[in-house]
C-alpha cells in the first residue's frame, strides 16, 4: 500500500514507516503533520487516481525534527579580471515519518 502526495511542489511516494525529507517547517519533533492533498492511493483493491487530489484519502506524519541537507558550494569566475568568488548553501529539511495512510469514510 502506498500513496502518493503533493507538498510545496515536489511529489512523494510515502509508504507507512518510510522517513523522508520535506521543506523546511517550524514544528518541533513529536508534532504531527497531516498531508491531505493526495495525488493517488494504491492498496489490495486497485490504484485510485485523483482528479487531482483524492478527497477519501488523508497521510499522517510524525515529524522527527529539523536537519540540514547537503552543502552546496557555488563558484563565480570571470576569466582576465581576477573575479573569484566562492560561495557555500545548506538547505534546512524537515524529517518526517509516515505514520499512517487513512482512508475517509465516503460521505453521503
Amino acid at each position: 500500500m502506498y500513496a502518493i502526495i503533493e507538498d510545496s511542489g515536489h511529489q512523494f511516494k510515502v509508504e507507512e514507516g518510510q522517513e523522508l525529507q520535506i521543506d523546511y517547517r517550524d514544528l518541533s519533533a513529536g508534532q504531527e503533520i497531516r498531508f491531505e492533498r493526495v495525488l493517488a492511493y494504491r492498496d489490495e483493491q486497485g490504484l485510485q487516481i485523483g482528479h487531482p487530489y483524492l478527497s477519501s484519502v488523508c497521510v499522517r506524519a510524525e515529524v522527527l525534527g529539523p536537519v540540514i541537507g547537503p552543502k552546496i558550494v557555488i563558484r563565480k569566475f570571470k576569466r582576465r579580471k581576477n573575479y573569484r568568488r566562492k560561495i557555500g548553501h545548506r538547505q534546512l529539511y524537515t524529517r518526517i515519518r509516515i505514520a499512517k495512510i487513512e482512508l475517509k469514510p465516503p460521505s453521503a
